[in-house]
């Protein structure tokens, strides 16, 4: 299997030989891992079941997990699930690694829709699944939001949507995401949304393809499957916590097909996971800090505050050339956008114009950092 580099080490390698400015602090903001502590209580929780560590864990989760995860999805999104309808997970970069070569390993000629920029686990996926690739392209002229074309939706067997959108910060709203439902049922695709940003929103809270599901009517959740995650809303991406969530008819397969990967999370951290996943208080206290940080870069940069994730998607003159000069001059990282993304068939990289800068340092540190990029780019 041909795999690409990943973006920062593609990134590594534009920048090994520049020198940067000793004079500076160095800042990168290319990773999406958050820079603050993992909120005491989580930490406490992993420590007082450290002796768990003695047991295997099952490969469906603890049911003090699954449970923590079914009331967050019911208050988060007025969306009752049963024990069937979601698998905890180890993390969700595993999940969608192996998901799709699960769901296509019986196709005939398997094809993979997904968002243009993307996490590039999606591609590493459709190569792993030897599967035809279609690139929903994301750019300033559909304002970020897939376009869709029925004709080669109809040939897929898997949609992935990344909504909030890593990292454009597009979101979709609820009769949008209702639309794609809609498709895959009329197409017979199988439709899976990455939420994992969905609790970093700046204002509203941002609406579940769960939620879009039973606003058309699909309330069993047939073809609509969305995972998520507690990396960014808890700042604890080490615990590996995640689900996968929606029709139970593909799950209970797909369950059966987990027994023989060996991703079980270890008990100790599905306990600390799952008070996490119960409490909304230090996530409301995050996002707090993501909007600061979204305030200064409307100060110092004049971007609009997005809805949700914490990224700028910023538009430069020549972004590599841009990306090599704010580290040379300003010890500062981003990550060009073209990384993010793949030519389509008419050889457009909707990324190629943009840098993407991870708003992931506390609010003091950002605005320095935001500042030099200011100056550089002046």
């Amino acid at each position: 299997m041909n795999f690409e580099p990943y973006p920062f080490e593609k990134l590594n390698n534009l920048l090994q030989d520049i020198q940067p400015a000793k004079e500076h602090e160095p800042y990168a903001l290319t990773i999406g891992e958050p820079q603050f502590e993992t909120p005491s209580f989580i930490q406490k929780a992993l420590c007082n079941n450290a002796s768990l560590l003695r047991r295997y864990p099952k490969t469906a989760g603890e049911e003090s997990l699954r449970e923590a995860q079914r009331i967050f999805v019911e208050k988060r999104f007025s969306v009752e699930l049963t024990n069937e309808q979601i698998i905890p997970t180890f993390g969700t970069r595993e999940v969608l690694f192996n998901f799709p070569q699960f769901l296509l390993f019986d196709k005939k000629e398997p094809t993979i829709a997904f968002t243009n920029p993307f996490y590039q686990i999606y591609e590493g996926a459709a190569i792993a699944s030897r599967a035809k690739t279609i690139y929903l392209n994301l750019s300033e002229e559909n304002g970020f939001k897939p376009l869709i074309d029925e004709e080669k939706l109809s040939a897929c067997h898997l949609v992935i949507l990344n909504f909030p959108n890593n990292p454009t910060t597009s979101t979709l709203t609820l009769d949008e995401l209702g639309e794609w439902v809609k498709l895959a049922l009329k197409h017979d695709f199988v439709l899976l949304n990455d939420e994992c940003y969905s609790e970093i929103y700046t204002d509203k809270p941002i609406t579940s393809l769960l939620e879009a599901s039973l606003h058309v009517g699909n309330n069993a959740f047939k073809n609509i499957l969305v995972i998520n995650s507690i990396s960014k809303r808890s700042s604890a991406p080490g615990l590996r916590s995640g689900f996968i969530a929606g029709d139970e008819e593909i799950l209970k397969e797909y369950i059966n097909y987990r027994t023989y990967i060996g991703c079980a999370s270890p008990l100790p951290l599905q306990s600390a996971a799952a008070a996490a996943w119960r409490d909304e208080e230090h996530v409301a206290s995050a996002r707090a800090i993501y909007k600061q940080n979204f305030e200064i870069a409307r100060e110092v940069l004049g971007v609009e505050i997005p809805e949700a994730t914490f990224y700028v998607w910023l538009k430069v003159p020549n972004p590599l050339e841009f990306t090599k000069k704010l580290y040379e001059k300003y010890n500062v990282k981003v990550l060009p956008g073209e990384y993010l993304a793949r030519e389509d068939e008419d050889g457009v990289n909707p990324g190629k114009d943009f840098i993407r800068i991870a708003l992931v340092e506390e609010p003091k540190k950002t605005k320095i950092a935001l500042e030099r990029i200011k100056e550089c780019l002046s």
